[in-house]
């Protein structure tokens, strides 16, 4: 029955914590991580725990294509050799660094690369969902170093871990060959996935069985990845990202709008399931301490922070000034940031579930059948860290943006209107060619012109950035208030003329989808003609 429990409170805490985050203009995350905590004091939760194969076989394939597929490949290609260097050589560094510091209060080498390796990585969810306030360009970065550094690190924990339960051999070259099969064969997977992708998804007209082929490509490339010991993360993404590509050119229009639907609420349930179950990790991780005193796990806790911050804050400001002693070109001065931005960055380097899953995983014995040394400790810095940086970076992150003074983005908004007036003259243009083509009338021509000329002529109107409202834009907002208006009464009389009997339910759910895509349209404030 706990299972049944859990499902009921995991759903109540996210949705109180959704309309406390609204209210006290706290972020989702922060609340259901205390939730969490706060819920590990009840007793019937306590034994509750999230499988680290959970979260490394179901979670993580879903929220990470999700994440590719919805980010910018453009911006990725213009910071690509910044997110290359952040997702490969700062997670090393950072790796490095921490271990070096467990080591210094007293950890064996092999755990404390362990424990490194696991907090190394930043998280794509939390980077998600806390960050997403943040110019384009910094939250395309970010999103995209927490996409790929999960491969790096993983890498690392395989050979730590291996290397002091004693089934592995430190050798440079036995590293280098496992990166080289990680990132290699990753990308080979994703490629592969994504080119059945192509060739499946065009012969699949039903919008329902689309979906299932696109719900199968994260799982599919993380397993065949997995299978022949390469990174599933990076597999997932550059499927993910090669979809974002390809998929509007051979994709639907009923399916993209199922895809959407679902992926959204999956993906948003998922999130905050996981930033809950974190928080119970966090509390039961202080119960099971038992190897340790818990003054020294919280120092270290506070010494593993404070570590990650300096590293982090530091290879940005080296790499970036190395960088312009190398590259002297105009386009690399354009896109040049200053040190203030790369402390947004840092204070935005959160760690997620992925480490938590990490620490979870350390195995409980050695080859040898001895306890796994600090394996206790191991668990409870991590979730220590993941705490520390969900709620204080958290919270640090947006008077760390008012400080920094970073430059307003409004690059989307300009794109979009781009978009929609090219289109819509492109479109007008080609009228009188297709109406030609297709045998149409003069006059449905005539109607259909005056309606895409009226809609170029709001689109321009709107883009005025005049102080005083265009009047054009003004009746406009008058007419989609009408149009809404009378909208709700059609839902009435459809509603009455079913519960009069003269409707069956069935007719009842198909009007009101459409009238309900026609109000979304009309509520977003589309003009786009009918």
């Amino acid at each position: 029955m706990i299972g049944l429990e859990l499902v009921v409170v995991l759903g109540v805490v996210i949705v109180v914590c959704g309309v406390l985050a609204r209210r006290t203009r706290v972020a989702d995350p922060i609340l259901l991580l205390v939730a969490g905590i706060v819920l590990g004091f009840v007793p019937a939760l306590r034994q509750v725990h999230l499988p680290p194969e959970l979260m490394l076989l179901v979670f993580l394939p879903a929220l990470l294509y999700w994440e590719a597929i919805t980010t910018s490949l453009r911006e990725i290609r213009a910071t690509l050799r910044g997110i290359v260097l952040t997702s490969t050589l700062l997670v090393v560094a950072t790796a490095a660094a921490v271990a070096t510091a467990a080591h210094a209060l007293g950890m064996p080498w092999g755990p404390a690369w362990v424990l490194g390796a696991a907090v190394a990585p930043t998280d794509a969810t939390a980077v998600g969902v806390l960050a997403r306030a943040l110019p384009r360009r910094t939250v395309t970065v970010l999103r995209a170093e927490s996409l790929v550094n999960d491969g790096t690190a993983l890498v690392l924990y395989g050979v730590a871990v291996g290397v002091t339960v004693g089934e592995e051999t430190l050798g440079a070259g036995h590293v280098t060959w496992l990166f080289v099969l990680a990132y290699g064969g990753g990308i080979a997977v994703g490629l592969l996935v994504a080119r059945l992708a192509v060739l499946v998804r065009p012969r699949i007209d039903d919008p329902m069985l689309g979906n299932v082929v696109i719900l199968l490509l994260p799982f599919v490339a993380f397993l065949v990845a997995e299978l022949i010991e390469a990174s599933g993360v990076l597999a997932v993404v550059v499927c993910g990202l090669v979809m974002s590509q390809v998929g509007p050119r051979i994709g639907r229009a009923a399916t993209r709008q199922q895809t959407v639907a679902f992926w959204s609420i999956s993906t948003y349930l998922i999130n905050a399931s996981l930033f809950v179950l974190v928080g119970l990790e966090a509390q039961s991780a202080v119960r099971n301490l038992v190897s340790e005193d818990l003054v020294t796990a919280i120092v270290g806790v506070a010494v593993v922070c404070a570590v990650i911050l300096v590293v982090r804050f530091g290879f940005l400001v080296l790499s970036a000034y190395t960088i312009r002693l190398v590259d002297r070109r105009p386009s690399q001065r354009g896109r040049r940031v200053t040190n203030r931005a790369r402390a947004v960055s840092t204070v935005a380097g959160f760690r997620g579930a992925v480490s938590l899953a990490a620490a979870l995983a350390v195995p409980a014995h050695l080859s040898s059948g001895a306890p796994f040394p600090d394996r206790d400790l191991i668990v409870f810095i991590t979730c220590g860290v993941v705490a520390t940086t969900l709620v204080v970076q958290g919270l640090l992150l947006a008077p760390t943006v008012r400080w920094a003074r970073l430059p307003d983005d409004d690059g989307v908004a300009r794109e979009r209107r781009l978009a929609d007036e090219t289109a819509a003259q492109e479109a007008l243009d080609a009228l009188p060619d297709v109406a030609a083509t297709l045998g149409t009338d003069p006059s449905v021509v005539d109607r259909l012109r005056g309606e895409y000329e009226e809609h170029l002529t709001l689109l321009r109107a709107r883009d005025g950035g005049a102080d005083d409202p265009d009047p054009a834009v003004l009746l406009d907002d008058e007419y989609t208030e009408l149009r809404l208006a009378l909208l709700a009464r059609k839902r009435a009389t459809v509603v009455r003329l079913r519960d009069q009997r003269e409707i069956d339910d069935t007719v009842l759910r198909q009007v009101q989808a459409r009238l309900d895509l026609e109000e979304i349209r009309l509520s977003r404030g589309d003009p786009a003609p009918e």
